[in-house]
């Protein structure tokens, strides 16, 4: 039996894509009727379905413990929501969700290909021209996903689906829901540590050159079934990549011609990373052939693997034990026309640099099997969707020379770090979780909660998950229409002012700071106290607004306010209100939110907050949303 690096050990044979439905499953969710079981993964189980034009979707039902967690569903849907927004060429993407029902659920489009992971044990590595355009082709989705503000955090072989029109990555931001919930715990760590970069296993922030590094890892593995750090369980190769910057990964045993890939991808510093656009360069030079040829690009064996899948899935089987209870619908599937995103006019790429395939966009994929019925006017229909067997902290690979022990730590932070990485994994180890997790209880007092100390100074402000108000099923647009990303609803949360209220200041023109993540992923804020939570253990019914690296998120009304007296403040909250999810879109220069803007609302304590903005600092990339300060004033409301 073949196994592969930081996957789960299974049968070598090729199996059935899917599986009838057994007595424990639902006949129907949310209108969706449900047909065959694909899969289960870490975070739920996988179902074949239909939407009503019949377009064939992989309908995600989120696991029991995680749907029950108040944090999980709200930061659920706000990953949902950002992943909703990515459109692009090999990326699978998330057509259809709600978060308001008994357990949480998304579909995505069906691809009946067969997951990298599968492929590698079944059929062994793949010939270096595939891997190359196996890679190009991922690195041309991540560059979609990262313009989109979203971070994938968990790129690994079962996330990669090997389909006749090229590899797809499924499942992009959507493991950082679970962060914040009392199963991870507050620092928790979620993810497949050995495709882990070492700021991941840190705990430290990621960045789009996160995907990167994992990226790199899956290019060793692809070619030659070795991970570049050895052949050791998941506690030592997580410590091994954690250790990266005293002891870098061996790539002498590699093929040359890979060896600068690997190289540019693996290093210590995000910063030294490769970008996802000159990695998909450097591959199309490297493969010898255009990237975006799929004519013949696996071997045969494979390619007939992926046939019979395709063929497969035209018939899904019948279930085979009585049939249960359907869970209770919710919202009717949303119809053809807002399923499948349209791809973009043109791929993000030079369509004359692709082979035997020129001037013809990647991303047109072959009609779905006969019998999914036809696709949506003006849509171009997606392929199946095969799900990849839940991972395990298992880590197996072919024999190779054992690896030498670490070098003595060196008396950094990092190297301390490496060390409690080990330590904590080992806390875990054999918990048989679908995707190992592991905690990293950090002691930065940078990382401590920022309550107000009675003098005026910057707040540190991270960012939480959004509580949203409106159907889950929407598509997102802005009030405002089609500018700036934001969700176009205005959260309900906020109390209602009275007629002719009196207004008794708390606090005048305290500086308060909204600065993005730094260790954290999350910040929730009061601004009634004021604090900045950056461990997310802010109660609910405290929480204002929330902030991460790309988006802000209000759990209240907030509006523009035209002065600085109460008045004018609640006026503004009433007839000037923003939309309840901000992207980078709306700050700067002459946008919606610059310098001299005043944000009002009603706190959740029914308090009235006025935060006067005098400075934005934007990030380091263009999706990043500034660190923006500022003076807040609170005001008692009273009849």
């Amino acid at each position: 039996m073949r196994t592969v690096p930081g996957e789960a050990p299974i049968s070598s044979s090729t199996g059935d894509i899917l599986s009838p439905l057994g007595p424990q499953d639902p006949r129907e969710t949310a209108g969706y009727h449900l047909h065959a079981r694909i899969g289960e993964g870490g975070m739920g189980t996988v179902y074949l379905s239909h939407t009503r034009g019949g377009q064939p979707v992989a309908l995600k039902v989120i696991r029991r413990e995680y749907g029950q967690d108040p944090d999980f569903r709200r930061r659920f849907e706000q990953e949902v929501q950002a992943a909703r927004r990515v459109q692009g060429y090999h990326i699978v993407p998330v057509v259809d969700h709600d978060t308001t029902g008994e357990l949480p659920w998304l579909a995505s489009a069906f691809i009946a290909g067969i997951p990298l992971h599968d492929a590698l044990v079944a059929f062994g590595p793949l010939p270096l021209p595939a891997v190359f355009q196996l890679v190009g082709c991922a690195a041309r989705a991540l560059t979609s996903i990262h313009a989109a503000g979203v971070i994938h955090r968990d790129l690994k072989p079962s996330n990669i689906l090997l389909g006749s029109q090229g590899p797809y990555v499924i499942d992009f931001g959507i493991a950082r829901a679970a962060d914040a919930t009392h199963l991870t715990q507050s620092g928790g760590l979620i993810g497949t540590p050995q495709y882990m970069s070492p700021e991941h296993a840190l705990g430290e922030p990621v960045t789009p050159a996160t995907d990167v590094f994992s990226l790199g890892l899956i290019a060793a593995v692809a070619a030659t079934g070795r991970h570049p750090y050895g052949d050791g369980g998941a506690i030592t190769i997580a410590a091994q990549i954690a250790n990266t910057a005293q002891r870098p990964p061996k790539l002498d045993g590699y093929d040359e011609r890979l060896r600068p890939l690997l190289e540019r991808c693996l290093t210590a510093e995000p910063t030294d990373r490769i970008g996802t656009e000159e990695l998909a360069a450097l591959c199309q030079e490297s493969a010898g052939r255009g990237i975006g040829d799929f004519t013949g690009w696996l071997p045969q064996p494979l390619t007939a693997e992926i046939a019979r899948r395709e063929h497969s899935a035209r018939t899904p089987p019948q279930p085979t034990a009585p049939q249960m209870p359907a869970a209770p619908p919710l919202a009717p599937p949303a119809g053809p026309a807002t399923i499948a995103p349209t791809p973009p006019a043109a791929p993000p790429h030079n369509p004359a640099e692709q082979g035997t395939t020129q001037g013809v966009p990647q991303a047109a994929p072959t009609p779905p099997p006969t019998g999914f019925g036809p696709p949506a006017q003006g849509q171009v229909p997606a392929p199946g969707y095969g799900y990849p067997p839940p991972a395990t902290d298992t880590y197996h690979l072919t024999p190779q020379p054992p690896a030498p022990a670490p070098a003595a730590p060196k008396k950094s932070r990092r190297g301390l770090k490496a060390a409690l990485v080990a330590l904590a994994l080992v806390l875990v180890a054999g918990s048989g979780a679908a995707a190992a997790v592991y905690v990293l209880d950090k002691k930065d007092d940078s990382n401590s909660t920022a309550k107000d100390s009675g003098k005026d100074g910057d707040k540190a402000v991270s960012t939480p998950s959004p509580s949203p108000t409106e159907s889950a099923t929407d598509s997102g647009a802005g009030s405002d229409g089609e500018d700036g990303g934001g969700d176009g609803t205005t959260p309900s949360g906020s109390p209602t002012i009275p007629e002719n209220a009196q207004y008794k200041a708390l606090f005048e023109g305290k500086a308060f700071t909204l600065r993005t993540p730094t260790g954290s992923d999350y910040t929730y804020v009061d601004f009634d106290e004021p604090e900045a939570d950056t461990k997310a253990q802010m109660a609910d019914p405290l929480r204002d607004m929330n902030v991460d690296n790309s988006h802000w998120y209000f759990e209240t009304t907030v509006g523009k306010s035209s002065g600085s007296t109460p008045q004018e403040c609640a006026e503004g909250t009433g007839t000037n209100a923003l939309p309840s999810t901000l992207d980078s879109g709306y700050f700067g220069d002459q946008a919606e939110i610059d310098k001299g803007t005043r944000l009002c609302t009603v706190t959740k304590s029914g308090n009235l907050a006025l935060y006067e903005i005098t400075a934005l600092t934007p990030g380091d990339y263009s999706w990043e949303v500034p660190t923006v300060q500022g003076r807040l004033t609170l005001w008692e409301i009273s009849d």
